[in-house]
């Protein structure tokens, strides 16, 4: 299937773009990815522009625009989220959003062939955001659902071994029980999502026809408003 797609990630303190042509079974991703804490608004849209003059490609000729839709940050998926809805709304095109937690996943598989890994990300307020996958040859498949949880209640699904924690959250290590950490053969504490990973994703979501309109797809929190107020 041809297509040209676009995604872009503002959920951490990354912020990507990447762009993904398809053509007779050929594939070709550019891609940007800086580290830009406080500067997404700044950064974001340049981006976008870099990798569409590097691949020749004029925003009219996109099949469909993804983003990172959480969870992460409250302000970066917002800022991602209205940029993406943006550029679809304008472009008269479907929009994806696309999980940072499966992102992290299918980002460690592709580099380094991890199988079973647990994605998390400090979700401040003493809380993590988190799922366990399976990956095999570039496929994901979800084997804990997405939540927002304390460390200490983290639990590793049964049966599985050599399982491998990816994510900020993982700087939460000492406040994870002792079955976590036992089950564990190493953590990736600084790897962050990524817009290539997210783009490989949100085609594969587009073949199965789950492109949107564009103010269909929200982002996620997984943290209710009430959550964003500190305990007493």
């Amino acid at each position: 299937m041809s297509s040209v797609l676009l995604a872009l990630d503002a959920s951490s303190s990354a912020c990507s773009v990447a762009l993904l042509r398809r053509d007779a079974g050929k594939q070709e991703c550019i891609s940007r990815f800086e580290l830009t804490p406080r500067a997404h608004t700044r950064r974001l849209m340049p981006m976008v522009d870099e990798v569409l003059a590097e691949a020749g490609i004029a925003p009219s000729e996109l099949d469909a625009v993804a983003y990172g839709r959480g969870p992460g940050s409250f302000t970066g998926l917002r800022i991602a989220a209205g940029a993406a809805q943006g550029l679809a709304f304008g472009l008269e095109r479907p929009l994806l959003g696309v999980s940072t937690l499966e992102a992290l996943a299918l980002g460690a598989h592709r580099r380094y062939h991890f199988r079973y890994l647990v994605t998390a990300l400090d979700a401040r307020m003493g809380e993590i955001y988190v799922a366990a996958w399976h990956c095999a040859d570039g496929v994901t498949t979800l084997l804990q659902e997405e939540a927002v949880i304390a460390p200490q209640a983290l639990r590793l699904p049964a049966k599985e071994t050599d399982w491998v924690g990816v994510g900020s959250g993982w700087t939460l290590w000492e406040q994870m029980p002792a079955q976590v950490q036992a089950g564990l053969t190493q953590t990736l504490e600084n790897i962050e999502a990524s817009a290539e990973d997210m783009v490989v994703l949100a085609a594969r979501d587009l073949d199965a026809g789950l492109g949107r309109d564009p103010h269909e797809v929200q982002p996620v929190y997984l943290r209710n408003e009430v959550a964003w107020k500190k305990p007493a």
